[in-house]
Parts: C-alpha cells; structure tokens; sequence
C-alpha cells in the first residue's frame, strides 16, 4: 500500500517539452510525476512561444535558464550539466513524438511520451531498438492503466477464474464531439488534421487506452488478423474517423471487438473492457474505476470493491487509501509514474531482476498500438477487410 514513502533512492531529475500554460495533459503530467517524490521538475521547453514557455517555467518556480526555447537546446544544455535532466515527458501534438523521443534517446535520457509513440511501426521499432542499445527506459502513458482494479482482473485471468478465454469487448465511445467542436477549439482541431494527428483519429487517441487495458488483463492473447470499419460523421474530418468499429481474431481462437467514437451523443466515456471466459467474465469501467464487476455462470453478479481484503496482492500494492475511498484519475497516473521511476533507476544500475518484476506501458506496449492503429487503418482503407496481423 502507497502511504507516501519514496520508492526511489532519490528523485529522478526530470523535465517537460510541451504541456505549458492551459495544457490539461501538462498539469496531469506534472501531478502524476510530483505526487510520489519519484521526480523532480528541473528542466523543460515548455511552448512554441519561447518567452511564454519561459514565463511558464518561472512560474511553475525552474530557474528561468533551465527553460528553453525548444527540445533540441533543452537536450544539449541539460545533458552538459552535472546534475541535468535524467528523464523527460513528451506532451506535444502526436507529429512530434518520434523526432522529440529520439533526440532523448540519443542524448542518454530516459522518455516518458504521449500516445501514440509515433506514426509508424517501422518508426516504433527504430525507438525500440535505440532504447535497447542506450539502455534507457520509454514509458508510454496509457494512464487509465494505472487503476488497481485492472490489476485485479489480470489476477483473476493468470488464477484461472474465469476460464478459458473466449471474448474481449472494448470500447471508448465518448459523445464531445458530435460535432464540429474543432472549429472552436485549437485543443481539437490539431487532433482531427492528419499533418498533426497521424492517420487516424479515434482509432490512436481512443482505442489505444482499452487495447493496452485488455493486453494487460489477457497478456497471452495475440491478435492473428482483425477487420476494420472507420467512418467520419462530421465530414470536414475525413480523412480521419471519428467511429470506428474493429473486429480481432486472436490465435487462441478468441475473439474480440473495439468500439472508438467520439460522436456517442450523450455518452460521457463509455470506456469499458469485458472479458468473457468459459466460467465467468469481467468487467471494468472507467466511469466508476474502483470497482470491477464479476459475474459467474448461474450465480448472483457482484461488485468488487477497490481495497478490500478479498482481493489478490496485485491488486492491493497501489492502494493510496483505505476501501471506500475514491481513487480516480491523478492516482492512476500517479502509479505509473512511480513505476516509470523505479524502472528508470533499476535500468541505470542494471538491475533486470527488478526491472522483470515491473507491469507498465513501455516501448513494447507503445509499439504494438501503433502496430494496431496501423493495421487498422490498412483494413478499413481496402473496404473494410480482414488483414493479417504484422
């Protein structure tokens, strides 16, 4: 249980590029990476505007020379100083990601990066590979998986529980944006441009969360081929989606669905993973994350609730606060951000016997869902056929 020890030898030296003044994902970042002592905000380019992104950092209370004009004199100056930067989160739009982790990379500092890691898996693989060979840790923040309650799932998958495996229904279907929202909004209008965006939507903004969600709770699955579905309601979007419904055969012979929108009208989340075994199924729900529902052939449904005895040990050692308390959120991000931490330092002093020990999304994770979105984007593009999975 977390009741605020450090659960590194000293924080991490950390920095930001993006997520300045009126980011909503920079203040989650900051909250998250903050709340454990794990880092230390030292460093950061926060803006494109680099006397705003200054002013910013001032405020946030960095020195005003350690806030820089953008990510390539951040690396330079900050790798030249005996007590720079060891990590940095990437919260800029989705274009950025690979050119700004590789950079890090190169530089000797460890990345934590917005989804998705870049545009393709050939470029997902070239960070991969780079990682491996600098010895340095990329964390991808698929944050909703930072809930305990997931954790209690994957317990019950790996104890047998629910049986054999059958079906995994996901969905992120939210309705904000039944309509064309971005006209207004500069925080949408990047993600719905394919310049900005990447090739897709919903399919890398939303689908991603729940596809790394079930890999976790069912990490033997493996997707053989899936068939895709995309359509753009508010037609200004095209070429980009904003539904898509998505069809996997897993090489166990399971099988499985995802549902991506952002035109659910009325709908607030609507992200949920369902597991179906041959005994009983699971399923979680963003919208009320501390509770998972269990539901056993020919017996009564129940809830269970986050914290309490009944559940398995890998469900319990993120608790932040006694059963009946809500955890939301900030908590999620929090725990994999201390686990982001722990992994950097283990990495650095070679400790794979830790390192083997941890669960989070790391480059493999952000590997496979550009892999997904990918294929995705081949399938529907070709009339919505089935396509092997590579």
């Amino acid at each position: 249980m977390i009741i605020g020890e450090p659960h590194t030898q000293k924080p991490i030296r950390w920095a930001m590029v993006g997520g300045g003044r009126g980011s909503q994902i920079g203040y989650v970042h900051r909250s998250a990476a903050l709340r454990d002592r794990v880092f230390d905000l030292v460093a950061g380019a926060f803006d494109i505007d680099p006397e705003r992104g200054r002013a910013f950092g001032v405020e946030l209370g960095l020195a005003a020379d350690r806030c820089y004009s953008d990510y390539r004199a951040l690396f330079a100056s900050e790798k030249a100083r005996p007590d720079g930067a060891q990590a940095v989160s990437i919260a800029t739009p989705n274009n950025t990601h690979f050119e700004i982790a590789k950079a890090a990379l190169e530089h000797g500092i460890h990345v934590i990066c917005e989804k998705p890691l870049c545009f393709t898996t050939r470029e997902a693989e070239a960070l991969q590979r780079l990682a491996g060979e600098r010895r340095k840790v990329v964390g991808v923040t698929y944050g909703y998986a930072g809930h305990q309650m997931i954790e209690q799932a994957r317990a019950m998958v790996a104890a047998g529980e629910l049986g054999e495996i059958r079906l995994v229904n996901m969905q992120f279907a939210h309705g904000f944006h039944n309509e064309a929202v971005e006209e207004k909004s500069a925080a949408t209008k990047w993600r719905v441009d394919p310049k900005f965006a990447g090739p897709s939507y919903v399919l890398g903004d939303l689908g991603t969360h729940p596809l790394y969600i079930a890999e976790t709770i069912v990490p033997a699955l493996k997707i053989k081929r899936l068939l895709c579905a995309r359509q753009s309601f508010i037609k200004s979007r095209a070429p980009l989606e904003d539904n898509a419904v998505t069809l996997m055969e897993y090489d166990s012979g399971a099988f499985g669905t995802a549902w991506c929108s952002a035109v659910n009208a009325g709908a607030m989340h609507s992200q949920k993973v369902r597991v179906v075994g041959s005994k009983a199924s699971v399923e979680w729900w963003d919208e009320r994350p501390n509770q998972l529902l269990f539901e056993v052939q020919g017996e009564p449904g129940r809830v269970l609730e986050r914290g309490m005895p009944y559940l398995h040990g890998a469900a319990l050692v993120d608790d932040r606060i006694g059963a009946g308390h809500a955890e939301g959120l900030f908590e999620a991000w929090a725990n994999l951000y201390y686990r982001f931490a722990i992994a950097m330092e283990a990495t650095d002093r070679g400790d794979d016997r830790r390192l083997a020990s941890l669960r989070y999304p790391g480059v493999a994770a952000g590997v496979e869902g550009v892999r997904w979105v990918e294929n995705c984007v081949r399938s529907a593009d070709a009339g919505g056929v089935w396509v092997d999975y590579r």
